[in-house]
């Protein structure tokens, strides 16, 4: 994994990803400094990341660990934004392109600097382009899908928070849909985060543009795990990849 010693001769440890054969996966609390990449062979992915600078308190930090067959055929390698936000161009079949992005947002401090952020990147994604928006966003939506129409479903859970509020406005801005709540099942496969009074909560979700909803065929929790699964219909288009 990521924490491994590339040098060691120890095997690398199995990660959910690898066990449930994840195509590209959005990583928080990474809490590597500055940026950087790490291939595995034997565990088949790459992890890309973006950290603070070495000296500074390492206990943010976001990234990607993408499956070695994707990274061989990407044009370009994740850009990191900040240690709470990485984008990840990807160019697809049928001349498309989407853009997909990593996030961390915080709990408390700096959250509007964050959506801020985030708002730039959104802005300037080519409104052809698919958006694939990642991540903890430490934010409660619920389900009032009459009130954020066409934002949420009805498969929401518990009750709305501030930073829920502030990542559905910012949805509405973009035309996004926080696929999450679309689809009918068990809160076990929806929940992701257990507070120490015991609830369940929704924080971690996976944000398409409103059109694209067709694209998405399922979306759930992995249990014991707590890793977010969906799956899209995108393919990725065969092109050699530019150096960095």
């Amino acid at each position: 994994t990521l924490l491994d010693d590339p040098n060691s001769d120890r095997p690398e440890r199995r990660t959910a990803i690898v066990t449930y054969n994840i195509n590209i996966a959005a990583l928080s609390e990474t809490r590597r400094a500055n940026k950087g990449h790490l291939r595995e062979e034997v565990g088949g992915y790459t992890f890309f990341w973006k950290g603070k600078p070495t000296n500074d308190r390492q206990v943010h930090g976001v990234g990607f660990a993408i499956k070695n067959q994707i990274v061989s055929r990407m044009t370009e390698f994740p850009a990191g934004i900040n240690e709470r936000l990485m984008t990840l161009h990807l160019q697809l079949a049928n001349n498309l392109s989407a853009t997909v992005i990593s996030a961390y947002a915080p709990t408390l401090a700096a959250k509007e600097e964050h959506y801020a952020d985030l708002d730039e990147i959104l802005t300037i994604i080519p409104k052809e382009d698919k958006i694939i928006l990642l991540g903890d966003f430490n934010a409660r939506v619920a389900r009032d899908s009459n009130m954020w129409r066409g934002t949420i479903g009805k498969e929401g859970v518990g009750k709305a928070n501030p930073n829920g509020i502030l990542l559905l406005s910012k949805c509405v801005e973009h035309d996004l849909v926080i696929t999450n709540t679309i689809f009918r099942q068990h809160d076990r496969y929806k929940t992701t985060w257990q507070h120490p009074s015991k609830q369940w909560h929704l924080l971690d979700y996976v944000i398409i543009r409103a059109r694209d909803l067709k694209d998405v065929h399922i979306m759930c929790v992995i249990t014991n795990h707590h890793l977010v699964r969906s799956i899209l219909s995108i393919r990725v288009a065969l092109k050699h990849r530019k150096e960095p």
